[in-house]
């Protein structure tokens, strides 16, 4: 028994084991007409080891065919597929190394999967301005067959088809309802009335509809400045309207003009562009255009050019423009209700002459007008006016400006600092010009900070040009730069530094006010202290310096240098004969070396004489001073004897002075030589010197030794 169980074990696992094919689900076919008969099911992976046989039968169940495939459809092709109608059968079984299976068997109606080749476009011929006489053919033979087409055409340049559907037993087709002189893209298919597939699409034919007498133009004109004489340059300009179809083949234009109140016409024929440049004088003129073509022409084109100095309406209140991607917005109000024609004009800023670089757009029924931000150029600024249009009179326009797309500046503002204090600083910058820009500038943004410090910033608005930095750190460096924002970012400019002061102007004015007031204080009280003492005022500021011309020294040496003998003199008379004195020589600058302060000599001569008396002017120790005869505390008689002589003398009356002193004193002592056997001979007294100058701190003495037994015309010359 175990025996047995183990032999039949392997035949289970086989069986468990075994995988049928899928059975094959959903055949469809499809009977291309005259070639082949095509039938599909699923499912449609591909294992690889299982075969499919397909059985067909046809001609109402009378022929049959099978046909071997791996894959999961097959084709009959002839002897084996018929024309309809006819009725057939399809069969197939999946087989692989563990069994087979069966489909079920489908019936299929020729008729119903009958499908055909694309048909053939042979002509599209322009039958009027608005309509295509289309003739076609079937690639078969199908005239037992009632047919139903499709037709779809569209203009060369759009992408939007339109369908028609039409039976057709004669080939031929009108299509209507098109455009006047409109190029077309045509394509067609077709099936049998019974069939559900259609053939595929044609092969695209393209054709153009006849064209028409134009249709009216736009006119504008562009006005130039008059000259000395009146005359201005008038520039016309004139195209199909906004949204007008092409209907024509224009073959030229035709030009007319007339002053206004006059009959005088000017004619301008077969103008090919569509500009043309007028002079016209200074009054207001007529100009109307047309197109022609070789059907006729175009209704006149009128517009009225006013006077130099016309006035015209205005009636535009307010206007904006906006982005609306992708679109550039313009909305304006008006005050006039009439007034329902308006002419647009943009140009970029940055053009030098209008006459070439103008746009323009005339706008009906409505107070906005848009445009696509492609068909203008990014970061450039355009004016856009709007002119109002009554009738054939032209007012004020509006003006605005607007950028299809804004762009960061191409570098930011040139900034300089001003105004530099203790804690306070101005930053000043130039306006970024406009070509530059790329956009508005709608801000600017101040930054700053301080060396080894924290960054501060601060935006204001566009109008703004400079900005009071405040609350700053005294003696310290900062950093500044300025960044200018449109709506596409910032740009940064230029970094530069500058230091806050050590001292304001405040504090120099508030110390140089006290130094000044203090000297002012201290001037004032000086004068005040002068005018109640005027004589210590006058001493310490002027003081006294005597004339010497005015002096008595040469009367006071006559007299009491003869009369006055010394007491050693009287003392020592015994030995007067043999002790006799030289005589000694004067010096040049004896005047110059006398001392001028009278007062400080007497003072120091009194004193002297006080304390020691007198001596002998040959044998005693010290030398005695002359004293001055104006003296009172000092005798007259003693004062010559006694002393050598002091003088003061100014220096620029030092020759005056020796002019002027005494005969006895000074001009006998110049006549009377000492001998030869007591002295050489004798310099004279005075010479002619330039003047030193007077020193007042300066005291310069000369002392003379006389002895008492000098003879009489020695004391003469001393």
């Amino acid at each position: 028994m175990q025996t047995l169980a183990l032999w039949m074990l392997p035949l289970l696992c086989k069986f468990s084991l075994a995988v049928l094919p899928a059975k094959p689900e959903n055949i469809s076919c499809v009977l291309y007409f005259g070639r082949s008969l095509t039938c599909t099911w699923s499912p449609e992976e591909e294992t690889g080891d299982t075969n499919y046989t397909v059985r067909m039968t046809y001609s109402f169940g009378k022929s049959s065919c099978t046909n071997h495939t791996t894959k999961a459809s097959h084709s009959f092709l002839r002897p084996c597929i018929v024309l309809p109608p006819d009725i057939c059968t399809v069969e197939v079984e999946a087989q692989n190394g563990d069994g087979k299976v069966k489909s079920d068997i489908t019936s299929w109606n020729l008729d119903h999967i009958l499908k055909t080749e694309p048909p053939i476009i042979l002509s599209v011929n322009p039958i009027s301005n608005q309509m295509f006489q289309i003739w076609w053919k079937p690639l078969e033979r199908l005239r037992l067959y009632h047919l139903r087409c499709t037709l779809r055409f569209r203009t060369v340049n759009s992408t939007h088809w339109t369908e028609v559907d039409f039976e057709d037993h004669d080939l031929v087709y009108n299509l209507t309802g098109l455009r006047a002189f409109t190029e077309y893209v045509i394509a067609l298919r077709f099936r049998t009335s019974e069939s559900r597939f259609w053939s595929n699409w044609s092969k695209e034919k393209t054709g153009m509809t006849m064209e028409e007498v134009p249709h009216i133009l736009d006119l504008w004109r562009v006005l130039g400045p008059a000259d000395v004489n009146g005359v201005r340059k008038v520039l016309l300009l004139w195209k199909k309207a906004k949204g007008a179809p092409v209907l024509e083949r224009t073959l030229g234009y035709n030009i007319q003009y007339f002053p206004e109140n006059s009959t005088n016409l000017t004619e301008i024929n077969n103008v090919t562009k569509q500009r043309y440049e007028l002079l016209l004088t200074g009054q207001a003129h007529c100009v109307s255009v047309t197109s022609f073509n070789s059907l006729g022409k175009s209704q006149e084109a009128i517009l009225r050019i006013p006077a130099v100095h016309e006035e015209t309406i205005q009636c535009i209140e307010s206007m904006q423009a906006y982005l609306a991607e992708p679109l550039l917005v313009l909305e304006w109000e008006s005050s006039i209700p009439e007034v329902d024609t308006w002419m647009v004009e943009w140009l970029p800023e940055t053009t030098e002459s209008k006459f070439s670089a103008l746009s323009w757009e005339s706008v009906s029924q409505v107070t906005n007008w848009t445009i696509e931000q492609e068909k203008l150029q990014p970061s450039i600024c355009y004016n856009i006016s709007v002119y109002p249009v009554l009738g054939q009179q032209v007012g004020q326009p509006y003006t605005v400006q607007a950028y299809a797309k804004e762009e960061v500046p191409v570098r930011g503002p040139e900034t300089r600092v001003e105004n530099i204090g203790l804690k306070t600083a101005t930053i000043v910058w130039q306006e970024i010009p406009k070509n530059i820009r790329n956009g508005f500038i709608n801000s600017y943004t101040v930054f700053y900070q301080a060396e080894g410090g924290k960054e501060f910033s601060k935006t204001v608005n566009s109008h703004v040009l400079q900005y009071d930095l405040e609350s700053l750190t005294r003696r310290t460096s900062y950093t500044v730069w300025v960044v200018a924002n449109t709506g596409a970012g910032g740009a940064r400019g230029e970094t530069i530094n500058f230091r806050t002061s050590s001292i304001s102007v405040l504090e120099i004015i508030l110390l140089t006010s006290l130094v000044g007031g203090g000297l002012l204080l201290l001037s004032i009280f000086t004068v005040t202290s002068g005018l109640k003492k005027p004589n210590r005022l006058t001493g310490l500021c002027c003081p006294a310096v005597p004339n010497p011309a005015e002096s008595s020294l040469a009367t006071w040496i006559g007299d009491n240098f003869k009369g006055r003998s010394s007491p050693k003199e009287s003392e020592n008379s015994g030995n007067t004969e043999d002790r006799a004195l030289k005589p000694c020589s004067v010096p040049a600058d004896l005047i110059d070396k006398l001392v001028v302060n009278f007062e400080n000599f007497l003072e120091v001569v009194c004193t002297e004489e006080a304390k020691k008396g007198q001596e002998s002017i040959l044998g005693g120790e010290t030398n005695e001073y002359v004293t001055s005869p104006s003296r009172p505390d000092c005798p007259l008689g003693e004062s010559f004897k006694e002393s050598p002589v002091l003088t003061e003398v100014a220096p620029g009356d030092i020759h005056n002075q020796c002019l002027g002193m005494t005969e006895e004193t000074y001009t006998e002592f110049n006549e009377q030589p000492l001998s030869s056997d007591h002295s050489p001979e004798p310099e004279p007294l005075c010479e002619e010197q330039a003047p030193n100058p007077y020193l007042k701190n300066s005291v310069t003495t000369r002392e003379f030794l006389v002895h008492g037994n000098i003879p009489e015309h020695s004391k003469r010359e001393i």
